[in-house]
């Protein structure tokens, strides 16, 4: 009968943890567009798989009349599941309880499911609601927040890490996410911001909302801290889902294979279509990616940020790829700071998680300008750079257009270690354009000519037969095939396929100074 007494006790308990701060402060949450914790949980993991940790924990403070109002787990709640069939831990915020403020003990939880996630070789994911560092708790939480970092730092590279920003996020709180891998937000109900602005305006003087200061379409197009942006809860968790299913569980792994009935060796004739016979107009690069990937499955990261580059996940065959390209239809698809910080990153993800890479090449170079070299340009496209040449993935790459000056080479070229180099025969390789190589080469032979404007066409005519073609730079081995555009996809497989097996290394150190 004792035993019986004892369950129903436990029973009760559960059912007072399950409404964390009450039924009150679910409505409020609810009234918010926002779900709880638990909600948020049942949809992340598959339905009934998910293992709560540390469901008694309750915090530790005896000041400022905290010590009776404790409730059980405190204001976040930990474990493990299934996510797509396979293992991943997470931690949720809780708003409802003590505005998911952290604690010592919540500090503790959530460096704990990181450290059994790292052990297990499986993602953490972060679902974060909190109005940041507990005050009553002074030190010991900014305490808490180093640990956090400390095992951000530690899992990066080894397991995936993925941020979800479900409400407020301020102050230091911020940083944990910046170190993860990839952040989603939620457009009216998700904030980021170091100071807020009562704090701005008094320091500064200027005035701006929450939303318009750090809101998921600030973080998505303007600072780039956003990779994805949801319309809702349930729209984000789903969207994680998404993306865990292009990724490995950590870094010793595989990504995940998945059947296809897109035929490998399918051709396209619209490909044909796509490049105009006009260099310089515009054409959307992303109809080449859907047209040669599997079923036209494409998911784009960081869409909103830095338009001229490209970068996501599709499959080939079914085996997930990292795909890096120009976009054409944004500014040319020029390489400015942004867009190379953007391919940066991503090219250093998927090496460290043995993802494939395939990049799509059309750049006219370097953004030019005073801003750009202001901005730091060097610095930046430096990154890109270091990235490609320090990936030891397989590392196929097709040039659709033009690849000119040290574009050219950061894009995935051999120069760089580039496995597979192909090319269409729309594709034009040299230092720059026809335009700018004639004027500079010939510009006494142009101010001297009679007929100054018809030499400079004759010389630009002689400039595009003799380099404005892949033949050349295939005549070296730059590039190991100039391909019928319609065969992009058989070729990518069959040199993806061939790569299966890469074996590559880099010099033994302790790390390398990437130029941040």
């Amino acid at each position: 009968m004792a035993i019986e007494e004892k369950l129903e006790a436990l029973k009760s308990l559960r059912k007072q943890a399950q409404l964390g701060g009450g039924q009150k402060r679910i409505d409020a949450q609810h009234a918010r567009n926002k779900l709880t914790a638990r909600e948020r949980l049942n949809i992340l993991f598959d339905p009934d798989t998910f293992q709560e940790l540390d469901s008694f924990v309750v915090h530790r403070t005896t000041d400022f009349g905290l010590a009776d109002q404790k409730t059980l787990g405190d204001s976040v709640i930990t474990g493990y599941g299934l996510i797509n069939n396979r293992v991943a831990f997470a931690f949720a915020q809780d708003f409802t309880v003590f505005g998911g403020s952290l604690s010592e003990v919540v500090a503790e939880k959530i460096v704990k499911v990181m450290d059994m996630a790292m052990k297990m070789g499986a993602p953490i994911i972060g679902l974060e609601d909190s109005g940041g560092a507990r005050i009553q708790e002074g030190v010991v939480s900014l305490k808490g927040y180093g640990d956090i970092f400390l095992g951000n730092t530690l899992a990066s590279g080894v397991i995936p890490q993925i941020s979800v920003i479900m409400g407020p996020c301020a102050g230091g709180a911020v940083y944990s996410p910046g170190i993860t891998d990839f952040i989603f937000m939620v457009r009216g109900t998700s904030q980021m911001f170091i100071t807020g602005p009562d704090v701005i305006k008094a320091v500064t003087g200027e005035e701006i909302s929450q939303e318009a200061l750090g809101g998921a379409i600030a973080h998505a197009s303007r600072s780039g801290v956003c990779h994805f942006v949801a319309e809702s809860d349930e729209e984000c968790l789903n969207s994680v889902r998404y993306l865990l299913s292009f990724l490995p569980q950590n870094n010793v792994e595989d990504p995940p294979s998945k059947e296809t009935e897109d035929d490998p060796d399918r051709a396209d004739d619209e490909l044909h279509l796509v490049v105009p016979d006009d260099p310089v107009k515009a054409y959307d690069m992303k109809q080449v990616i859907c047209r040669v990937v599997d079923s036209g499955e494409f998911l784009e990261v960081h869409k909103r940020f830095a338009a001229n580059m490209i970068v996501g996940f599709a499959r080939f065959n079914g085996r997930p790829v990292g795909i890096v390209a120009q976009q054409p239809a944004h500014a040319a698809g020029v390489l400015d700071s942004n867009a190379s910080v953007k391919g940066a990153r991503f090219v250093r993800f998927c090496d460290a998680f043995n993802i494939p890479l395939v990049t799509f090449t059309d750049v006219p170079g370097f953004m030019p300008g005073v801003e750009q070299e202001h901005g730091g340009i060097i610095r930046h496209g430096a990154k890109l750079i270091y990235a490609y040449a320090e990936a030891t993935v397989p590392k196929v790459s097709v040039i659709t257009r033009k690849a000119y000056g040290g574009a050219y080479v950061v894009m995935s070229s051999k120069h760089l270690r580039g496995d597979i180099n192909y090319v269409w025969p729309t594709g034009e390789i040299a230092v720059m354009g026809p335009d700018g190589a004639v004027n500079i080469v010939f510009r006494n032979e142009i101010s001297n000519s009679e007929d100054p404007e018809q030499t400079r066409k004759e010389l630009i005519a002689d400039y595009k037969a003799r380099f404005a073609n892949p033949y050349m730079a295939a005549a070296r081995g730059y590039l190991d095939d100039v391909i019928d555009p319609r065969t992009t996809r058989s070729k990518v497989i069959k040199a993806l396929e061939m790569l299966r097996n890469k074996k590559d290394t880099n010099p033994p150190k302790k790390h390398g100074n990437i130029p941040l």
